[in-house]
């Protein structure tokens, strides 16, 4: 039986070897939907990103996983779930979160998000890739402002091919590091901390927000 979630976040470098140990082949699909919903919804940021990937490429250089369907798989899954957040966005997004903000979400924010993203939408998407919790909500305000698809696509796939390979090669080839594999643990807790770091900054921005709009 696997530990519950804090722990799974916390031990991901004893879970995912277990988890690959368990299910065989079917790990793949369970890595393609942990990054599709990580990337995908965002509802669920929480989930591991970054440190799924370090991790799971240490585990390939073990002989258990195969390096390049695991980067194939990050690849697609990072892809799609963009895709599926900013359709998210577009669709529906605007109107929850007039329903639900409506102190903040007005025409002259709608408005200036929607030149932000005119000018910096590429970079926005490419970057938001490496930082947690923006991975989740830079292609949702993209679809909300129905940013240029054929743009954001460009953008999405260039930041999903780096973030795939660099991350999932990264733990490849510095898993085998003695130092790196003895002190695996205090790797993922800086995974943590970032995650913990991006919420409280995009936390106090959302705060800051909502103090601002209610002024005005």
């Amino acid at each position: 039986m696997f530990p519950g979630l804090p722990d799974f976040f916390i031990h991901i470098d004893r879970t995912i070897p277990l988890m690959t140990e368990t299910y065989g082949l079917f790990v793949y699909a369970i890595f393609f939907t942990m990054i599709l919903f990580e990337t995908g919804v965002i509802i669920t940021p929480f989930l591991p990103g970054d440190s799924l990937l370090f991790v799971a490429g240490m585990v390939a250089s073990f002989g258990s996983l195969n390096v390049i369907w695991l980067v194939f798989t990050f690849l697609v899954a990072g892809i799609a779930g963009d895709c599926l957040n900013y359709w998210i966005g577009n669709h529906i997004g605007l109107r929850v979160l007039q329903k639900r903000f409506p102190s903040i979400v007005r025409k002259k924010y709608i408005s200036r998000t929607y030149g932000f993203f005119e000018r910096y939408g590429g970079k926005t998407i490419f970057f938001a890739r490496f930082i947690p919790l923006l991975r989740t909500f830079a292609p949702f305000l993209a679809g909300v402002v129905s940013m240029d698809y054929r743009r954001f696509i460009f953008f999405n796939i260039a930041g999903a091919i780096i973030w795939s390979i660099l991350l999932t090669m990264a733990g490849y080839y510095l898993g085998s590091i003695p130092i790196i594999r003895d002190n695996l643990s205090l790797i993922i807790t800086l995974f943590i901390i970032l995650t913990v770091i991006s919420i409280i900054v995009f936390a106090v921005g959302l705060i800051k927000a909502i103090a601002d709009g209610s002024s005005d």
